[in-house]
């Protein structure tokens, strides 16, 4: 249920209205708008929680929420949630873009891509240092070491940096040097997961499951905002269907129908999506012509030489080229993009 409050109520009066939640059972999510303060109260609804909510002075109405997923849902917050982090700021009419290699290689190479991305237009540097691979013997990542590099980068260049994390045990680690966790397409259902960067107020990138339907996907995205981290980018990476001429399928589609169901902002990764650096330019474009609020994008230095993903991956030349091909489209859109 969300429970509408009047304008101008006072904190005192959210206070209460919380208290009164908690002592029915349900959990309390304060939402702040421009207009007015919203508390969504998600749980068990039964025993005439609605009634004993209407009954709080300053109160206007008590509203059930349809959706499945609760806090997520437009209906509990009609504003859409900007992410901002440091001078990357996604969503809101932002168009933010995060790029940079598959995994963390060396302190050259990873100082290389930061500069040269920052340069470009990036205010978002990825990089895994821990890297979960279809086969055992495929290289791992560098981790702790790679989250080092990661950091000397950002003293560097001052790029926000975005990481994989894979296990709960890893969260706190990973908080110490990052400053969005992501969240890989294996691990969308990953339960335990979800609820540990939930728990954290490090903003939290999901990427869509290969499989993964739209609620699915919106469902795990509420056990992070359930555990009280609001700040939650939803990624659309593409997925599996009987098509082979691309490594996944992109369904920008994805993009507006997000768009109209939750204020959670959506970034697109064309790089995962069409696994072709060739292609990457054009659904770039195409991503924020649909709306995408942001953009991941694999960039190396030299492709050929990757040890992970280099056939998706940009040059540095060609994410220039594209950034400068993605700021028409943003100016036609009429939207930001740095």
């Amino acid at each position: 249920m969300i429970v509408v409050l009047r304008k101008g109520a006072s904190q005192a009066t959210i206070d209460r209205v919380v208290r009164r939640i908690e002592e029915l059972g349900l959990k309390a999510h304060i939402i702040v708008g421009t207009e007015r303060t919203v508390v969504a109260a998600v749980g068990d609804e039964r025993h005439r929680s609605r009634e004993a909510l209407e009954s709080i002075d300053d109160v206007e109405k008590v509203v059930p929420i349809l959706a499945p997923y609760k806090v997520a849902s437009k209906e509990a917050r009609s504003e859409p949630t900007v992410v901002k982090v440091l001078d990357l700021v996604i969503g809101g009419g932002n168009v933010g873009v995060i790029a940079g290699p598959c995994s963390v290689e060396s302190e050259a190479q990873i100082l290389e891509s930061a500069q040269k991305v920052k340069a470009a237009g990036a205010r978002g540097l990825r990089g895994g240092a821990f890297k979960p691979r279809t086969s055992p013997y495929s290289f791992q990542g560098m981790k702790e070491e790679g989250l080092k590099l990661l950091a000397a980068a950002r003293e560097v260049t001052g790029l926000a940096i975005v990481t994989e994390v894979m296990t709960p045990q890893h969260v706190d680690l990973i908080c110490q040097y990052t400053d969005i966790l992501q969240i890989g397409a294996r691990n969308m259902q990953n339960y335990h997961l979800l609820q540990a960067v939930g728990e954290t107020r490090t903003p939290v990138l999901l990427k869509r499951g290969p499989s993964a339907t739209i609620e699915e996907f919106l469902l795990a995205a509420e056990y992070i905002l359930d555990q009280g981290n609001a700040q939650v980018i939803l990624c659309e990476r593409g997925v599996r269907t009987f098509e082979n001429h691309t490594r996944f399928t992109l369904p920008l589609a994805t993009v507006p129908y997000l768009h109209q169901r939750t204020h959670l902002p959506v970034v697109v990764d064309p790089s995962h999506g069409t696994g072709i650096a060739s292609l990457v330019p054009s659904m770039s474009a195409a991503s924020i012509a649909a709306g995408a609020d942001g953009l991941i994008i694999e960039v190396h230095p030299d492709p050929s030489q990757a040890m992970s993903d280099g056939s998706q991956s940009l040059t540095p030349a060609a994410f220039q080229e594209m950034m400068d091909l993605c700021r028409r489209v943003a100016g036609a859109m009429g939207v930001t993009m740095a």
